[in-house]
């Protein structure tokens, strides 16, 4: 009786469990619609049904943070369950079509979830294009405007840039620098500029503007770095937690599965036992009481021996799992790629301002670190340690022949990248910061 009631309580939990994941495209459809609710519900009352951050209505800035803050947090709960909802109608099959009429679960009318699309589209077609916004530079590989190098280091002169700039927002193609020579120095022209800047009325909103651009940059940007490691790190243990390792352990726990998976691990693994066997010998000589027989030495080398055994097993089945969660992890993470490639933009922009607008020492400063951790004297022992880890996290043998092909070839390819990278790129870009690393270097 109690086994049936047991029975009957597990039904109707998995029931409900599949009720629910057949209900998730039409429960993440309505949680998107209701936030966008929320942020025409905030245009309508705040902002005469205009834009949110819209320079329309007198708010003071700390209205607007909170404002903006509740717009990011709507516009966050529509872009994960959209993506909930196109994931979860992708799975829908032909038989869960089947059991949502067996089920008595309502089916979704079309036409109730194209306007609810439809309707999502138009609120946040009006914010899809502020991420973009951020990005104002051009891409590392053309030549630097140098109007962009002197907003890194004066963001007042941001009005410099926007006059070169032509309706669409495309640059003006810049003059050659015989174009530009004149009677007087530029700096002349360039601190008139600065004077205009200063003394303009609207010079306080661009310079406010610049600024929460910046900062949605950094916050997007640092967000999306912490997501890059949290997403391999969290799909490896929970994969390997609920997927693959209860599979190898089904397939592991019989008594005569392997062992050991090389003979490194059997070479341990005897050195230990063999290092058992003697030490209980040793304290068995320089003991006062009475030698024990041959027989209870060979129990507990037998012991140990089962012992070894069991923690052996256990290191190999851990080496089989983590090779299946590693794949599985490198697919959540490309597949986390190939969904943010407005995230890598923005990534990407962030890190030409932060990189570019370090000073030349610090440049230099870092180049000389990364170069002689990877790429330095010291650096084999370095890639020796890592790839012994590698075999040992995914139970193979350490192949030292490959392991000394790899330092006598890999940093040195990589040696020849960076050297590439100051001559083609740096040298360009900052030669201050060349002249910095070499006097550093020698």
């Amino acid at each position: 009786m109690n086994n049936s009631g047991l029975g009957h309580k597990i039904y109707s939990y998995l029931l409900a469990t599949y009720k629910w994941y057949l209900r998730t495209p039409e429960r993440s459809l309505d949680e998107a619609y209701n936030a966008a609710l929320e942020i025409q519900k905030l245009e309508n009352e705040y902002f005469n049904g205009n834009k949110i951050g819209s320079d329309l209505t007198p708010h003071s800035s700390s209205v607007m943070d909170y404002f903006e803050s509740n717009l990011k947090k709507q516009l966050r709960i529509i872009r994960m369950r959209l993506t909930e909802f196109r994931a979860s109608r992708f799975f829908v099959n032909e038989s869960n079509q089947k059991s949502i009429k067996k089920l008595g679960i309502e089916h979704l009318n079309p036409s109730i979830v194209l306007e609810k699309l439809r309707f999502i589209d138009e609120v946040t077609t009006k914010y899809t294009s502020s991420d973009e916004d951020i990005i104002t530079r051009e891409p590392i590989d053309k030549a630097p405007d140098p109007q962009i190098e002197a907003l890194a280091v004066e963001p007042k002169q941001s009005n410099i840039i926007k006059r070169n700039l032509n309706n669409n927002g495309r640059r003006i193609q810049s003059k050659g620098k015989t174009d530009t020579t004149g009677v007087l120095p530029r700096s002349i022209f360039n601190t008139i500029n600065r004077l205009q800047i200063e003394l303009d009325p609207k010079s306080e909103q661009d310079v406010v503007q610049n600024f929460r651009k910046a900062q949605r940059r950094t916050i997007i940007s640092v967000r999306f770095l912490l997501l890059l490691i949290i997403v391999p790190i969290l799909t490896h243990q929970l994969s390997k937690a609920f997927i693959v390792g209860p599979i190898v352990n089904h397939f592991k726990s019989s008594e005569e599965a392997a062992i050991f998976l090389n003979y490194e691990m059997e070479e341990q693994a005897l050195l230990e036992l063999q290092r058992f066997e003697e030490k209980i010998k040793f304290q068995n000589l320089i003991s006062s009481n009475i030698t024990p027989s041959e027989k209870n030495i060979e129990i507990q080398v037998r012991e140990k021996a089962l012992e070894i055994a069991e923690e052996y097993r256990l290191i190999s089945a851990n080496a089989i799992k983590n090779v299946f969660a590693d794949i599985l992890s490198v697919i959540a993470f490309i597949w986390f790629l190939l969904l943010s490639k407005k995230e890598i933009a923005v990534l990407k922009d962030f890190l030409d301002h932060v990189v570019y607008g370090l000073s030349d020492s610090a440049k230099a400063f870092i180049i000389i670190l990364f170069t002689d951790i990877f790429v330095g004297f010291h650096s084999p022992h370095g890639w020796e340690v890592i790839l012994e880890g590698i075999s040992r996290h995914w139970g193979l043998p350490a192949n030292h022949d490959f392991i000394f092909l790899f330092i006598a070839t890999f940093p040195v390819i990589l040696d020849t990248i960076f050297k590439y990278w100051i001559f083609r790129y740096l040298n360009r870009i900052s030669p201050s910061a060349v002249a910095t690393y070499r006097n550093m270097n020698e």
